[in-house]
This record gives C-alpha cells, structure tokens and sequence, in this order.
C-alpha cells in the first residue's frame, strides 16, 4: 500500500505531445496523510486542459486559483489550510496584479510566500504559475 495519497495522474506525453515527454506526475501528492503539496497551476482548466486568459494575468491566476481550491478540497484540505505558497512571475511588472488576486482568495489565511521572477513558464502563453503546500488538519 502506497504511503502517499495521488490526486489526478497524468502523464506529459498526453499533455505536452509535442514535446516527446514520457514523466508520470500528478496534481496533488498528500504525504503521510497530513501534508499536501500542490503541483504549481497557471491559467489553464484542469478539466479541459484549454488555456484560460491568455495575454491576461489576472485571469490566468484567477484559474490558478480556481484549480488550487478544488484540487486542495480533493485531497480533503483547503484554501485555510494552506502553510506555504510559491508565485513564479515571468515579469516583475505583473506583482501588484497577481499577488492581489492571490490576497482576494487568501483573505485571512497568512501563509509564508515567496515570490519568484524568471525568463518563461514551461509553455509561452503561461504568464505566472502559484504551488501550495497545505495541510489535512486532525
């Protein structure tokens, strides 16, 4: 019996083909269960892998947003139980926006964050990309 709990499986040759990828990785890992780690989401639907405002940062982490909390609530957390939260932006002039999105859905919860710029997401259309690491209280 496995130690940890996976939450929607998939593999990169089915989401990424034209990139010849063959890794097996999944949404959520909950670990010994009680430690929740989310795999970084950016505007894309989890449902129907189609990109959701592209060119529009704060949509795109409306969507991250949007699949955290199902994803968090599928492994039987939630938003409220999140410890530690990662942004990557692609550009530092897009802060102010996405870290106030983020504030909107983590009123009240107060998670360590860290703030990252780098050169690109894994995919050109991807403006900023948010992983949590979350909690099952007992």
């Amino acid at each position: 019996m496995p130690i940890h709990k996976r939450i929607r499986m998939f593999n990169t040759k089915d989401t990424y083909p034209e990139q010849k990828l063959d890794n097996d990785l999944c949404q959520v890992v909950v670990a010994r269960g009680t430690m929740v780690f989310v795999r970084g989401q950016i505007g894309q639907d989890l449902d129907t892998s189609k990109n959701v405002g592209i060119g529009d940062v704060e949509a795109q982490t409306e969507q991250a947003m949007k699949n955290i909390k199902m994803l968090l609530e599928e492994a039987g957390s939630e938003l409220g139980h999140i410890c530690k939260i990662t942004i990557y932006l692609v550009d530092p002039r897009y802060r102010e926006t996405v870290y106030r999105v983020i504030g909107k859905w983590l009123k009240g919860v107060f998670p360590v964050s860290t703030g990252v710029v780098i050169s690109a997401l894994a995919r050109p259309e991807w403006l900023v990309e948010v992983d949590v690491t979350a909690v099952i209280p007992d």
